[in-house]
């Protein structure tokens, strides 16, 4: 059972250091019920024990430990000869049946590759991802957001993660992968199920086998999409590449872009200053949006690293190839960092930091913030319908449902 550590004590740089890692205290379970709702609570009994690294469970008998200082974070993503985000060693000794196995595990992509490897692929994701047109995006976005709002707006009331923000992002990502809908299906239901740790190894397979149909329908029939842009990259990726490049990428997108969207505008329906300013028109959606990824981002505690050996940080040793996990809402709270009015302010972690940047987040942006303009446009009169409960995870910030009223309005017709 997870439980909100004590406010002890620090180990002052006179002390034998310690590792949070081996530490016999009681570990916070990030994927316990309770710690999803109300995790900002566990990050400031955290920070009140004067540490920058706490020993938790991402899973039953799956110990790591969790960044909650920012300058820690920064200092470790900063450095990956010390902290690679390869996994290999580490999960020789998970069992297969772990329910975070599948959103840890190395792949051949980046994020779970380390030197030259890594940069092979982050330059190939990079330069694929840089081809999409904004401007035909906008329009795709658009276009799909006005059909949805479409379809509920006469009832009164929607449930706009079902009805709106999955089908929007379902939408937007196939038309961006080329991707036939029946293939993105099993695409989604994979990424749901390794994210919530639920029969996560058949999901892994469900993304598997839909990436690779994309791929052989790619190769024979390209097209000006992000999957052919990278079959053509000079990396020359084989089809194992292109399957986890494009699962890294599709995943992120159906589960995180839409979590962005939808802990937005729970923000700004319950929120009475920023958010009421982004409804009353005074505000851009955007700063909502940075404001989220502040406090609640959608990936709320990820960017793993593996230390190559011992080391010691902030008075304590890690150990060799155990994960640290960052945890980017925590660090993003740091009092030594921050306070106050955020206005304009982009210095949080939920994009990560130097070689470990998103580079979607341009792409992101435009999403969120069309899918969220079109729909308080046309229903500016929205308010929450019931209190939200949250989707327990050790890694994502997700809503089960976000239900909404609003008056009945007649449909909209496209500029």
């Amino acid at each position: 059972m997870s439980t909100v550590p004590s406010a002890t004590p620090a180990s002052s740089s006179s002390s034998r250091p310690i590792s949070p890692f081996d530490s016999d205290e009681p570990r916070v379970s990030l994927f316990a019920p309770e710690f999803a709702a109300d995790p900002h609570a566990y990050y400031r009994a955290m920070r009140e024990q004067g540490r920058s690294m706490i020993p938790v469970e991402l899973a039953p008998g799956v110990p790591a430990t969790l960044v909650v200082d920012y300058r820690t974070a920064v200092r470790i993503l900063n450095d990956p000869e010390h902290f690679p985000a390869d996994p290999r060693t580490w999960q020789k000794d998970v069992p297969a049946g772990c329910p975070v196995l599948p959103m840890m595990e190395w792949r051949p992509m980046a994020t779970r590759s380390a030197g030259a490897e890594a940069a092979r692929y982050r330059q190939a994701t990079t330069e694929s991802v840089g081809e999409v047109d904004l401007y035909a995006l906008h329009t795709t976005v658009e276009e799909i957001a006005v059909s949805l709002i479409n379809s509920f707006c006469a009832d009164g009331h929607a449930d706009l993660i079902g009805q709106y923000t999955f089908p929007l992002i379902f939408g937007v990502l196939n038309v961006l992968f080329g991707c036939p809908p029946e293939v993105g299906e099993k695409m989604a239901a994979g990424m749901a199920s390794i994210v919530e740790g639920v029969d996560a190894d058949h999901g892994n397979m469900m993304i598997s086998e839909a990436m690779l149909e994309l791929v052989t329908l790619k190769r024979a029939e390209p097209g000006n999409d992000i999957t052919s842009a990278l079959l053509r990259h000079p990396a020359r990726l084989d089809d194992l590449e292109m399957v986890h490049q494009l699962a890294s990428q599709y995943g992120a997108g159906i589960e995180f872009q839409q979590n962005f969207i939808v802990n937005t505008l729970l923000f700004i329906l319950t929120d009475d200053s920023l958010g009421g300013g982004v409804l009353g028109g005074s505000l851009p959606t955007r700063e909502a949006l940075d404001d989220v990824l502040f406090n609640d981002p959608p990936l709320a505690n990820y960017l793993l690293t593996y230390p190559r050996q011992p080391i010691l940080i902030d008075d304590a040793w890690l150990p060799a190839h155990q994960p640290i996990v960052v945890g980017i809402a925590a660090c993003n709270n740091d009092p030594a960092v921050g306070g106050g009015d955020r206005t304009g302010n982009r210095s949080h972690l939920a994009w990560g930091v130097g070689a470990r940047t998103c580079p979607a987040q341009s792409m992101a942006y435009l999403i969120a913030q069309d899918a969220i303009d079109q729909l308080l446009d046309a229903l500016p009169e929205i308010t929450l319908a019931q209190p939200p409960t949250w989707r327990p995870g050790p890694f994502h910030r997700s809503l089960t449902s976000l239900s909404v009223e609003f008056p009945a309005s007649a449909p909209l017709h496209l500029s």
